[in-house]
């Protein structure tokens, strides 16, 4: 017999989800059979899955230790790769609920192969070396990010380290309450700030969005504002530095939505120019698309997120603006 005690973590979900995660190989109907015939229980009495976990209940599993592991997948070795140091994220801020973290161009917001190391396996690795986390806490509970960026993408993402932090930090994304600002270059000149709409329509095939003035099938509505900060005179060449307010959080949004405006993002090989990618490549060293997740504004909250009511945090600038613009573009964090 197998005496799981509910933690933090695992509490406010059914049964059933908590045993599903716990031996994430099993089928379903083996945990009702269980569940049927008692031997699985919660708080020795018999469940059918349905019952919401609260900290402190004791799950006890009548099953032999062959049977849980033969249904696990083990949880030893997960999130101990290491990062090169120049894709090690900066952890901005951290509390016993949340992480922000400023990840580096060139790094996957979560892996796309089994192989991959992306800034998932790295936010549970730093939890397992620092304590905050061990082993077997993996087999009911991963810790995750709230949102995700463009590989080569970079700037500020969110992270749960608690159930709780998940469930609240996806909520305030969800509700549109969290305001998210980036900064780029972008091609041409843009003199006055402006607010655009229009609808995106993304090829999961190619991984790349198309920009439409009316609703077609299956597009999603989109709502972009950009103000610009300064113009530069490069090569010959205008381009514009810009921060932009993504409204709606659609894949590609920025990149996609400024192109069909004839503002495409310098470095960017899916939807920029290729003279433009050329010139900043040779004389800048930029080998990607220039677009960082610069600022996180929280609204007024409650609860677990009380610590970051009403307050910002920013992820200082790559040096690739600075390097192009010319001059400190940096600021504080939070």
């Amino acid at each position: 017999m197998k005496l799981i005690t509910v933690k933090d973590n695992e509490a406010e979900q059914r049964l059933d989800k908590f045993l599903a995660k716990y031996m994430d190989k099993a089928p379903k109907s083996f945990f009702y059979k269980m569940l049927r015939k008692k031997n699985i229980t919660l708080n020795k009495k018999k469940a059918d899955g349905s019952e919401r976990l609260r900290t402190g209940d004791e799950i006890r599993l009548f099953l032999s230790d062959e049977t849980i592991e033969s249904f696990s997948s083990p949880p030893a070795g997960i999130g101990r790769q290491k990062l090169p140091a120049c894709l090690r994220p900066r952890i901005l801020y951290e509390d016993a609920h949340i992480l922000l973290m400023n990840k580096p161009a060139g790094l996957l917001s979560q892996k796309a192969k089994p192989e991959d190391v992306s800034l998932v396996e790295y936010l549970i690795s730093y939890l397992l070396e620092s304590g905050q986390l061990k082993e077997e806490d993996l087999r009911s509970f991963r810790p995750g990010i709230c949102n995700r960026l463009d590989r080569n993408t970079s700037g500020l993402v969110a992270a749960g380290k608690s159930l709780a932090g998940l469930q609240a930090m996806n909520e305030l994304i969800r509700s549109g309450s969290l305001r998210k600002f980036y900064r780029c270059i972008a091609a041409g000149e843009i003199e006055e700030p402006k607010r655009i709409e229009g609808w995106l329509k993304k090829d999961e095939k190619t991984n790349q969005a198309a920009i439409y003035e009316k609703e077609e099938r299956d597009s999603l509505f989109i709502l972009t504002e950009y103000l610009p900060l300064e113009i530069l005179h490069l090569g010959g060449n205008t381009y514009t530095y810009l921060e932009v307010h993504l409204i709606t959080g659609r894949s590609h949004q920025i990149r996609a939505h400024l192109a069909s405006m004839g503002h495409p993002l310098i470095g960017d090989r899916k939807y920029g120019d290729a003279r433009v990618n050329e010139y900043f490549s040779n004389h800048f060293g930029l080998h990607h698309q220039l677009l960082h997740a610069f600022r996180l504004e929280f609204p007024q909250v409650e609860g677990i997120l009380k610590p970051l009511s009403n307050r910002q945090c920013i992820a200082p600038l790559p040096s690739e603006f600075q390097k192009i613009c010319g001059q400190k573009l940096g600021s504080k964090t939070i």
